[in-house]
């Protein structure tokens, strides 16, 4: 298999070239463009996806719906929406919500030094989603309240990236605010953004993460 090839971006989110995608994940890493998507059913609650433990990165741990990276020619939201089919065998129109930047070790394994982009989409409860192997182990939906409850437990099952994206989500756009406020409202709780604060920094203690304008 060819190796895959990642959009280089300085911290504007300007494109400055390419790098194979190991190189950009090791120790120190490469600040490149990357995304991550959401996805909630209309009471709220969302899908998580637990790692493929064959992954170099955070194996085993539990993300957000679908992360991946924008190719050359995509956005943030054409590139969710091409990947999502591969990693969950299903379609879904998707949102922008924002974009973050941050950089992360894992051990003394690698890193993300990512631009985020964010996107947002809903599916019914009833969607038949497929794991697919070495990408995915495990699928589980999760209200608010519930994420709550198991970040005071044991923060570190989650990823990184997924965490900071649910605390920006009072970030978004008005526009995206108010389109998705029957599903956001309970994720942007204060009592939720504090505990998910509180996560982040078991992940980032030093508070390399910021909102990209």
């Amino acid at each position: 298999m060819p190796e895959e090839y990642l959009i280089l971006v300085d911290g504007n989110d300007n494109p400055i070239g390419s790098e194979e995608k190991v190189k950009c994940h090791l120790p120190n890493g490469i600040l490149h463009r990357a995304f991550t998507a959401l996805l909630f059913d209309k009471n709220g609650r969302l899908v998580l996806t637990r790692r493929a433990s064959e992954k170099m990165l955070w194996p085993g741990v539990w993300d957000g719906t679908v992360a991946s990276h924008p190719r050359k020619s995509e956005t943030y939201v054409t590139s969710a929406e091409r990947r999502m089919p591969e990693e969950l065998g299903i379609s879904c129109r998707l949102d922008y919500l924002f974009k973050f930047e941050y950089h992360v070790p894992y051990k003394d394994v690698g890193s993300e030094n990512e631009i985020c982009g964010t996107m947002i989409g809903i599916i019914d409860d009833s969607t038949k989603l497929s794991l697919i192997k070495d990408e995915i182990d495990e699928i589980k939906w999760i209200s608010a309240h519930e994420l709550l409850s198991e970040l005071k437990n044991n923060p570190k099952i989650y990823c990184p990236w997924m965490l900071i994206a649910l605390e920006l989500l009072n970030k978004s756009e008005k526009t995206m605010m108010k389109k998705y406020q029957f599903v956001l409202s309970s994720w942007i709780d204060s009592n939720l953004q504090k505990e998910l604060q509180e996560a982040i920094r078991t992940h980032l203690p030093d508070n390399k993460w910021r909102l990209v304008k």
